[in-house]
């Protein structure tokens, strides 16, 4: 049986930590540091993952190889190892708690440290000097990067304790959060508890639709467009939901006079990464691509304002080039209409259609190619969605060296007002460290 942290004990021990204040603080304004910081991870998105996005994003009539705006805007590079216990590779729990709290801890713990007391996170401290707060992200809003930085249980899977104590848990008699978007249902809407009407009960305004995104009225906002996580890029209605989800965020916590502190994530590089699908993988830094340009945009009027971007790990052992041939040909994957996963679903509900298959992949395939995907068909759904990566990968001479993560170190990104601090090669608790240092801790 999972233990969890009660509620009670959490105010006490995070005042204890060696890290941490007590949740009920007395704001106090902060000297020479910026108004408003912006953490942006890439989950699993190790230096391969940027590199390739260049290449995949690369104008061949031109003879030059066009820079990205993760080119712009690299600044140096971050460790990732989790807390000794668990040796070299870490997983997003440890990672992102890092991140958050500058303290290293095990796979799987969320915000607390080796010996599980609670670790007070940047976006708490943020919180509770008067800043206003934001999760934004393409996972559920409870996943594991997202919870490292509102929430204190012992392990990752707790997904419904720790959307409780999204609501349960107080910073100077308001909820951690203020702004949350990204997918979740499942766990905010349940038969025990209906986390959503408590949250609109406290006067949040709930949406669970990207078209409300355009009609908040509220600075408090709880936003669930999914069960669980958001669907691939490739298959969403807004391929750049990442982007459109955190404009909206930015204008309602851009209201609060002393700033705030926003969390965005593109959870999905990851599960790209996972599932060794190269396609999804690009869809997916293409929509945070677009949500840092936009950043960037923002950031030109408004000065105060720092954005550090970095991944918590690498995912999938992905290679540019495989087979030893000295190539890769990422123009393939220019023209899917969806992602392999919906591709296969299609074909299964439907029956096997090569010249459908042929419009879904935009991509000629020849008789060896169809009868291959026709034969997998057969196989059942999963049978056919591996053989269509593997087609892809064939075709783009892609490689993966596991279904998990790797212990690499991974780029760091940084602009903005205070963004020279974080150039160099530092370990993920730096950044933390460095954040609280900006925010006058």
């Amino acid at each position: 049986m999972k233990r969890v942290i009660p509620l009670v004990l959490l105010s006490a021990l995070a005042a204890c930590s060696s890290n941490s204040t007590p949740l009920k603080a007395v704001k106090q304004p902060v000297a020479n540091g910026p108004k408003n910081i912006i953490m942006v991870i890439g989950d699993g998105m190790g230096p391969a993952y940027t590199t390739a996005y260049r290449l995949f994003k690369d104008d061949p009539s031109t003879a030059t190889i066009e820079s990205t705006v993760f080119d712009d805007i690299l600044v140096g590079r971050s460790s990732t190892a989790p807390a000794q216990i668990s040796g070299y590779v870490t997983d997003s729990a440890a990672s992102a708690t890092a991140l958050a709290s500058g303290h290293k801890s095990y796979n799987g713990a969320i915000g607390v440290d080796t010996n599980k007391m609670p670790v007070q996170s940047v976006l708490e401290y943020a919180k509770s000097i008067g800043k206003a707060t934001g999760l934004v992200v393409t996972s559920q809003i409870n996943h594991a990067t997202p919870a490292s930085y509102a929430a204190h249980v012992e392990q990752r899977n707790q997904y419904d304790d720790i959307a409780d104590q999204y609501f349960d848990r107080k910073i100077n008699d308001s909820h951690v959060v203020d702004v949350m978007l990204g997918g979740g249902w499942k766990y905010f809407i349940r038969p025990d508890r209906d986390l959503t009407k408590e949250f609109q009960k406290d006067g949040y305004q709930y949406i669970n639709d990207y078209a409300q995104l355009n009609s908040i009225n509220s600075d408090q906002v709880l936003g669930l467009f999914a069960d669980k996580g958001l669907p691939w890029a490739l298959d969403d209605k807004q391929p750049h939901r990442l982007k459109k989800m955190t404009m909206a965020a930015v204008d309602r916590l851009d209201n609060n006079e002393q700033g705030f502190f926003m969390l965005v994530e593109g959870s999905q590089i990851d599960w790209a990464g996972h599932s060794n699908d190269i396609a999804a993988a690009m869809a997916e830094m293409d929509d945070l691509a677009h949500t840092l340009q936009w950043l960037k945009s923002y950031v030109v009027n408004h000065p105060d304002t720092l954005v550090i971007v970095t991944a918590d790990h690498s995912t999938g052992g992905f290679t540019i080039a495989a087979n030893g041939e000295y190539k890769w040909t990422p123009d393939v994957l220019s023209n899917l209409k969806n992602s392999p996963q919906a591709i296969a679903k299609q074909q299964k509900k439907h029956g096997f259609d090569h010249k459908k298959i042929s419009e879904l992949l935009g991509l000629n395939l020849t008789k060896q190619e169809s009868d291959t995907l026709e034969q997998a068909h057969a196989d059942g759904k999963k049978s056919l969605h591996s053989a269509l990566k593997k087609l892809l990968d064939t075709r783009s001479n892609t490689g993966w060296t596991t279904g998990g993560h790797t212990g690499v170190d991974v780029p760091v990104f940084s602009f903005g007002s205070g963004s020279e601090k974080f150039s160099g090669q530092q370990d993920n608790t730096d950044i933390a460290k460095r954040i609280f240092a900006l925010l006058g801790k």
